[in-house]
């Protein structure tokens, strides 16, 4: 899929929504990796954790390695809808944009976004007054997790 450099605004109402700032470590990276995972799956989604976990860790990656300045932060949002989860990551950097490209089998970098465009339904990129956004959804398909539900089922023992 290619990038879509146009903003689409999703017309569903906002059910959840995240957003945290961080520093241009690489430690940011697994924290806003790990937190994403977390809220997504409290959120009722827990099927969808490992590929939230993924998008965000590349999207931070990116941003890290090639949208961050010293001392500047970056941002990951969440926003979920009833039908989509949206993943964004905010950083200083407006004049680099990322592009697929398809790395050499000896290259260590360069399939993050070849990942992002697997795992994700749509992606691309929206210019902000200072920096740019990097962005990925997911469509919902599967039915969202009733924790009620299991957790009266969980207290059956047969």
């Amino acid at each position: 899929m290619n990038a879509a450099h146009t903003p689409q605004p999703n017309p569903d109402p906002v059910l959840h929504q995240d957003r945290l700032d961080y520093t241009p470590t690489a430690g940011s990276v697994r924290l806003a990796r790990r937190r994403a995972g977390r809220l997504v799956g409290e959120w009722g989604w827990p099927g969808l954790v490992g590929n939230t976990g993924l998008l965000v860790s590349e999207l931070a990656t990116n941003a890290l390695l090639h949208g961050c300045l010293r001392d500047r932060l970056f941002r990951v949002r969440l926003q979920l809808t009833a039908t989509t989860l949206r993943i964004e990551v905010s950083d200083p950097r407006g004049e680099r944009l990322p592009h697929l490209r398809l790395p050499q089998d000896d290259e260590c970098f360069g399939r993050g976004l070849l990942i992002v465009a697997e795992l994700a339904d749509r992606w691309g990129v929206e210019p902000r007054t200072v920096g740019k956004t990097v962005w990925a959804e997911c469509r919902l398909e599967h039915e969202q997790t009733d924790f009620a539900q299991l957790n009266s089922l969980s207290s059956l023992r047969l």
